[in-house]
């Protein structure tokens, strides 16, 4: 069977560090793996030149593909343009079009790299976390939502935060069989103390949890559980929440990892469809100088082949020939220490396919 991949460079750095994504997919189909993609707009890119940030050509391939791949959206110079225009909405939509509602951001400390974290090494040494971020729903999706005069005449700005009970069943799912399959340990996240949509998360995840009595459940509030990540990382294996706190909280935790430019991401639906992409943004200030990490975005490549391609031996040749590249030497900017040698996009990605050759199966 032939694997349908849509690739969406997007913008700011996101066509520099795909192109270094794509060179992998092109190794793989030169040994005889069935890939073919094919290229489309998403995001500011897509403003300019349908002036939508998820054009209807887009989500028929989107829909048409069996995976997605998607580098960065986003930039400075799509600020002023009105909020239904504004590339984040194109991300926002083909999530919600795809039904993208299980999100999935490793951080995983490589032991090359655990001088590089802001921490300590000895607190972020070994550490190797999942979070599962349900990605459809909560406040970046309640409605109503809008701008408005309060009784005073003061302007007011709000937003609805909701949570259906078979919402947080899937998610919670996702999550307990996640852990079931890794140290067995899974700490929901919420804020049950003030929020009403959390108490309903609490008590869903509760229950859900008796169908895993091999998995220990545990709970925390959002406020305790981002100082945790940054005391002892090490004492989670799987975490859950809702959209807002995950988004803050993993990139709280990818920044522990030593660089936001190393984590990839996955998001799936119910059967496995899932859209891959690094869990950075466009970085516009460094866009075209060739000074991006590829790497977040070639490990998402590893994520796709794993979770919808059930391919773990291509994932594991991805990530072994990532950690070979990082146990030579190479550094990008980002994740170079001072007076170490920096590597460009281009030669990282050289590094990458070198290394997946002799690492063939």
């Amino acid at each position: 069977m032939t694997h349908k991949i849509l690739v969406l460079p997007g913008d700011g750095i996101g066509p520099e560090v795909m192109a270094q994504a794509v060179r992998v997919l092109d190794t793989f189909k030169a040994e005889g793996e069935a890939l073919e993609w094919s290229f489309g707009l998403l995001g500011g890119c897509a403003v300019d030149a349908e002036g939508d940030p998820y054009p209807a050509s887009t989500r028929a391939a989107a829909r048409a593909a069996d995976a997605v791949l998607l580098a960065a959206v986003g930039g400075p110079k799509y600020d002023n343009l009105p909020r239904d225009k504004r590339p984040e909405r194109g991300l926002l939509a083909i999530r919600k079009d795809l039904n993208l509602f299980a999100n999935l951001r490793p951080a995983l400390a490589f032991e090359e790299l655990a001088d590089s974290s802001s921490l300590k090494r000895e607190v972020v040494a070994g550490l190797d976390l999942l979070i599962l971020r349900e990605l459809t729903g909560g406040i970046y999706f309640g409605q109503p939502r809008g701008r408005r005069q309060d009784d005073n005449g003061d302007e007011q700005g709000f937003d609805s935060m909701y949570y259906s009970v078979p919402e947080v069943e899937r998610i919670a799912r996702v999550a307990f069989d996640a852990a079931r399959k890794r140290g067995k340990r899974l700490t929901s996240v919420d804020k049950e103390n003030v929020l009403e949509t959390s108490r309903v998360w609490r008590e869903t995840v509760a229950r859900i949890g008796r169908d895993y009595p091999d998995v220990e459940l545990s709970h925390l509030y959002v406020d305790n559980a981002a100082m945790q990540l940054v005391r002892n990382p090490r004492q989670f294996d799987v975490i859950v929440t809702g959209n807002m706190f995950g988004d803050i909280l993993s990139d709280e935790a990818s920044m522990i990892t030593g660089s936001i430019g190393m984590l990839p991401s996955a998001s799936l639906d119910e059967h496995g469809k899932g859209m891959y992409e690094p869990v950075h943004g466009s970085a516009p200030d460094i866009a075209g100088q060739d000074k991006a990490n590829p790497l977040a975005t070639i490990l998402s490549v590893g994520m796709m082949f794993r979770y919808s391609f059930a391919r773990g031996d291509l994932a594991d040749r991805i990530e072994a020939a990532v950690k070979r590249v990082l146990a030579n030497g190479l550094r990008t900017g980002d994740i170079a220490r001072k007076g170490e040698a920096v590597t460009g996009t281009r030669a990282m990605g050289d590094a990458v396919v070198a290394a997946l050759a002799t690492n063939k199966r």
